[in-house]
């Protein structure tokens, strides 16, 4: 997502917590300050303002984001929500002043800033992404999601042939070792419960892997990558599990060419594809399909 910074300067010795610093210079109330300051969209002397009551002087900056719309395919649209097509490869929400573009620059181009992602799939991950388009629909959504109202299946082409079904319950956790890769999960008996199911669609012979429906009954972090490393079927184009931090970090860093990975991974991304939402929203039911064919890949 493209930005400019709007630059407020104060002086050395004209300390003024972070909250008020936005409201007095914005001319916003204190609800909408607090929100920006949420956002990590505010910066004294280059570093992120996280705490509203932190005291600020020096050089300012407020990240004021631009939307750069790209185009993206609307799968199912009424006057609440939206159904899109995320592309593997992009953001579903902009993570800093440094993101050149996500989801939220097609979002807030066709529905304004009170739109949002309901729930969020990995960057690698594409699929049907649910977009609320108002408060009311979004906190009804995002209800529905962590009361697991909302049934989802995903597509994953794997290594090697797994068994036609099979179900992975147990527990996980972000990873405790500090030089690790900060987002990659790992089992362990302290952590939160997660349950999925699979099923075998379709083996491939000559590639030696499989295309699986995956049905998370639960919805953590990395869930299905996790539970699908584990039981020896690794996704395709996976660039977390399975791999040492050196490597990990040429991909996440794209310092690695796209047949390099490609041999070191299986595939040039993520093979994971969010394919149905089924739910029921308002007494109505809506059962979505994804047209999306891994053969087009």
């Amino acid at each position: 997502m493209s930005y400019e910074k709007l630059k407020l300067e104060f002086l050395a010795n004209a300390e003024k917590k972070a909250f008020v610093v936005l409201m007095q210079n914005l001319k916003i109330s204190m609800s909408e300050a607090q929100k920006l300051i949420d956002k990590k969209r505010l910066f004294c002397e280059g570093k992120l303002v996280e705490k509203k009551n932190e005291n600020l002087k020096g050089l300012v900056e407020l990240v004021i984001y631009k939307n750069n719309p790209r185009g993206v395919e609307i799968v199912f649209e009424n006057e609440d929500f939206a159904v899109l097509e995320k592309p593997s490869g992009v953001l579903s929400h902009p993570n800093g002043r440094h993101c050149e573009y996500s989801l939220c620059d097609e979002i807030w181009h066709l529905w304004g800033e009170k739109a949002c992602v309901v729930h969020r799939l990995d960057k690698e991950t594409s699929g049907l992404i649910l977009v609320a388009k108002n408060k009311n629909s979004q906190t009804e959504l995002k209800k529905m999601f962590e009361k697991r109202r909302v049934q989802k299946e995903y597509l994953a082409m794997i290594e090697g042939c797994c068994a036609e079904e099979f179900q992975v319950d147990l527990a996980t956790s972000l990873t405790k070792n500090y030089d690790d890769v900060k987002t990659r999960m790992q089992i362990c008996v302290d952590g939160k419960r997660t349950v999925s199911e699979f099923k075998r669609l379709k083996f491939y012979p000559k590639l030696d892997a499989s295309l699986v429906l995956c049905k998370p009954l639960t919805g953590r972090q990395h869930q299905l990558r996790l539970h699908l490393f584990h039981m020896k079927h690794k996704i395709l184009g996976e660039p977390l599990y399975g791999l040492k931090k050196t490597q990990i970090e040429q991909i996440l860093d794209k310092k690695i060419s796209e047949r390099a990975r490609i041999e070191l991974t299986g595939a040039k991304r993520l093979m994971l594809h969010s394919y149905r939402l089924n739910f029921t929203y308002k007494k109505s039911h809506f059962d979505i399909f994804s047209r999306f064919k891994f053969e087009n890949v």
